[in-house]
């Protein structure tokens, strides 16, 4: 039996919170076109942000394609902790920081 590591877990946890954020913004539910709206992006540019989440998702699942995906995953997840800041949405924030500092255990499981 193999144990995961660290590294791994953490890999596998970010894959699956990518896959569920991204469905989410894709199908564009209420309150992800409000945010959008109210913040005065261009509507459907969710779909956009969804895609790109579940692209992560997809790369990061796969070990080749981790470093493509732990890439992707960085810049979406900065913008939009740079949107959320931006728009003062502090609390919500918080969580992409934290994604963010934990994104480089997933580049070390793909090595």
């Amino acid at each position: 039996m193999h144990a995961l590591s660290l590294p791994d877990i953490t890999t596998y946890s970010l894959c699956i919170l990518f896959g569920i954020v991204g469905a989410l913004q894709f199908s564009g539910i209420g309150f992800v076109r409000r945010s959008y709206g109210r913040w005065g992006y261009p509507s459907h540019v969710f779909r956009i942000i969804g895609v790109l989440q579940l692209l992560a998702a997809g790369f990061l699942a796969t070990s080749s394609a981790r470093p493509l995906g732990v890439a992707i995953a960085a810049l979406v997840n900065f913008i939009s902790v740079v949107v959320l800041l931006k728009n003062r949405a502090y609390l919500l924030a918080l969580p992409g920081l934290a994604v963010n500092a934990v994104l480089p255990l997933a580049f070390m499981a793909a090595h």
